[in-house]
């Protein structure tokens, strides 16, 4: 079973921490890692920097534009994670855009994905017709789980669609913003949460974007079976450093 099934399976709420390869430092990444897991984090997003992510707020682009500049690479990724398998145990998902992938190749990033122990993909502007039409098989092949994304805005029909395709979690985004840019929950994302639970949907739920605290993470997680934080997390080892991992986590987790 693919670990991220594995912890799916748990009873209990999933806390997922992204941050972005190669920042602060290039070598970072494996220690970040390393910390992540030693605090008790379930999952981890680790993304793949691009020079035009669309999705992410100013907090991540400007992680993504450092990693870049300090010589972040696909294939330097894949490098550092070679032997990430003999440290760390929980689901690891590689979080970015297509073009970096279609420029590596599709299938030679998948096979580099499954070689390293990477457990599942998202890819926001991969879109679901294309996927199930060209790269669905390549995915499966190498057993990486394809996490597509809904919105306040997707369509009921469209997110049974999504439902359907999928076979791990579905990422709940919280608003229509852009990461990093909610200053919390109100009435309107606390409905989405009940209609989409309501949904009664075959995959369960992970809430991300605008959860950046206690009071986020349970609000988000009332409903759903897991949250993700991004900006928080890489806000706060931009001003703490790279060894502060531990002390964002618990704050999250009292």
């Amino acid at each position: 079973m693919n670990r991220i099934n594995q912890k799916l399976s748990e009873d209990k709420k999933m806390l997922s921490l992204y941050f972005t390869a190669g920042y602060p430092a290039i070598n970072d990444t494996v220690s970040i890692l390393t910390q992540l897991q030693e605090s008790g984090v379930d999952m981890v997003e680790i993304g793949l920097p691009f020079s035009d992510p669309l999705a992410d707020g100013p907090t991540i682009q400007e992680s993504s534009t450092a990693a870049l500049k300090n010589g972040m690479t696909t294939q330097l990724l894949f490098d550092q994670l070679k032997d990430i398998r003999n440290t760390i145990h929980i689901p690891l998902i590689v979080m970015g855009y297509f073009n970096p992938m279609l420029q590596y190749g599709v299938e030679k990033f998948c096979a580099q994905c499954q070689e390293v122990g990477i457990d599942g993909i998202i890819m926001p502007d991969l879109p679901l017709a294309e996927y199930e039409a060209e790269y669905k098989a390549i995915f499966e092949n190498y057993g990486l789980i394809n996490i597509f994304l809904i919105t306040p805005q997707t369509t009921d029909d469209r997110i049974k669609q999504i439902d359907a395709a999928s076979d791990g979690f579905i990422y709940m985004v919280s608003s229509a913003s852009t990461t990093g840019n909610i200053s919390g929950f109100g009435n309107i994302q606390s409905d989405y949460f009940k209609r989409i639970a309501a949904m009664n949907l075959n995959n369960p739920q992970v809430v991300g974007f605008g959860i950046k605290d206690s009071e986020t993470f349970i609000a988000a997680t009332e409903y759903q079976k897991g949250a993700i934080i991004g900006s928080a997390f890489i806000k706060h080892i931009t001003e703490n450093g790279a060894d502060s991992v531990a002390d964002f986590v618990k704050t999250i987790r009292k």
